[in-house]
Parts: structure tokens; C-alpha cells; sequence
């Protein structure tokens, strides 16, 4: 992991899915290291906790504010605590998403919904509730977590891959929306970044696989992931808005 360079000084991060292993709290971290303030939410509230107490060792402990982002309660309640908390809001990390896999033919309606609910709807209920805080102090930042997979084809994934897909027209059509009020809106694509709660809900086999396809012959770390986050989220990237960064090192 390279050396920290203050990118996210004086900035609030809220970034959603921030529990366990993955590249939700690989993001937090991150940004906390970079000398972010930073809240996280997660509908898991015991992970969530774990979570805050983690990245307590780095400095205070951050707001954790339990979220299912297919409420729009939650929703609600939890940008409402990050203002009340913060007075403001700098960046928001739609980390949240929803996998699975079947075969399209097997697919029930309700597994294609919650799929949907979760990734698509989600980022679009955070993502409208961060404009309506941004667009009128005129400026922030959003970054999506998308995926590979909204551009490449693989089988089982047709709920993932649509909500995924829909996570980046999301995104350009908010980035052009938001650059008029001086907020700015990307995605990162990750391809395959190993973390414990993956290798519990996908085989070793299709890990070897998938790893295999990649130029480093390995997944990437949630870290590796996090750093591009990080660098959207910053003024690094002021020029950029309505895109979808691969953070991969896989090519067709």
C-alpha cells in the first residue's frame, strides 16, 4: 500500500457498505488515511460496529449509522446523521451492491429485483439524496462502484451485470447533470479484488479462473481498488465527471 499524501484533507466522506472485508471498508480507510472525516452505514449493524472500532485505531471513531439503502428511510436517516454530525458533505462512495448467480432461464422475479434493489436503486437513492445536499452548496463529489461486468458478458450474472450496466449510465447522466453546479460524479469497474466474503459465495474454481484472466495473474486487493476511489474523490480529478475508470488488468 503506497505512502498516505493528505488528498482528502478537510474533506467528509460517507461511504455506504462499509462493513467486513471488502472494498467498502478498504475505502474507508483509505480515506482516512488520506485525512478525511469520515462516516460509514451498512445494513449489517454488528459488522458496522466492528467496523467503526477497526478504523477507531487510526484516529476517533467514525459516525456508523446502520443503512439498508433500499429504504428510503434508512436513506434518508442516514444522510440526515451525517449532516447533523458533520454540517456538511464532501463525498459520497456508493459502495453498496448486491450479487448472485443463475442462469437467466432459472431466474426467479424476485431474485432479479433484489438484485436490482440493491445495486441499482440504491446507488440511484444515495446518489439523488448526496445532489440534493451538494447541487445547491455547488460543489461535492460522488464515485460509484460499478463493475466489469456492466461491460462484460458472464454467465449466471444477468441480474449483477444489468444493475451494474445501470450503475454507469447512472453515473454520466449525473455527471453531466451535477458539472453545472460544480459537482462531480464517477464510477470505479472493478474486475475480481479478493476479500474473505467473496471466497465464501464463489467457488475457488471460478477464482482460479477469473484470476487467471488477469495480466497479474492474481485478483487485486481492496486497497488497490480504494486507491482509485481515493483519487476520484480528490481534486486530483477535477476535470473528470460521467466516467467509469477500469481497475482492472484484464483486457479483451
Amino acid at each position: 500500500m503506497p505512502e498516505s499524501h493528505a488528498l482528502l484533507t478537510g474533506k467528509t466522506v460517507l461511504v455506504t457498505a462499509a462493513a467486513g472485508t471488502g472494498i467498502g471498508f478498504a475505502t474507508a480507510r483509505r480515506c482516512l488515511e488520506e485525512g478525511a472525516t469520515v462516516v460509514i452505514s451498512d445494513r449489517h449493524e454488528r459488522r458496522l460496529g466492528e467496523a467503526a472500532d477497526a478504523l477507531a485505531e487510526l484516529g476517533p471513531r467514525p459516525l456508523a449509522v446502520p443503512c439498508d439503502v433500499t429504504s428510503q428511510q434508512d436513506v434518508d436517516a442516514l444522510f440526515a446523521a451525517a449532516l447533523a454530525e458533520h454540517g456538511h458533505l464532501d463525498v459520497l462512495v456508493n459502495n453498496a451492491g448486491l450479487g448472485g448467480t443463475a442462469d437467466l432461464v432459472d431466474m426467479t422475479d424476485e431474485q432479479w429485483s433484489t438484485v436490482l434493489d440493491v445495486t441499482l436503486n440504491g446507488t440511484f437513492r444515495c446518489t439523488r439524496a448526496a445532489m440534493r445536499h451538494m447541487v445547491p452548496r455547488g460543489s461535492g463529489v460522488i464515485v460509484n462502484n460499478a463493475s466489469v461486468i456492466g461491460w462484460r458478458a458472464q454467465e449466471g450474472q444477468a441480474h449483477y451485470a444489468a444493475a451494474k450496466a445501470g450503475v454507469m449510465a447512472l453515473t454520466r447522466v449525473a455527471g453531466v447533470e451535477g458539472a453545472k453546479h460544480g459537482v462531480r460524479v464517477n464510477a470505479v469497474a472493478p474486475s475480481i479484488a479478493m476479500h474473505p466474503f467473496l471466497a465464501k459465495v464463489t467457488s475457488d474454481e471460478l477464482l482460479a479462473e477469473l484470476s487467471a484472466k488477469e495480466a497479474f495473474g492474481r485478483a487485486a486487493e481492496p486497497w488497490e481498488v480504494a486507491n482509485v476511489i481515493v483519487f476520484l474523490a480528490s481534486d486530483y480529478s477535477s476535470y473528470m465527471t460521467g466516467e467509469v475508470v477500469s481497475v482492472s488488468s484484464q483486457h479483451p
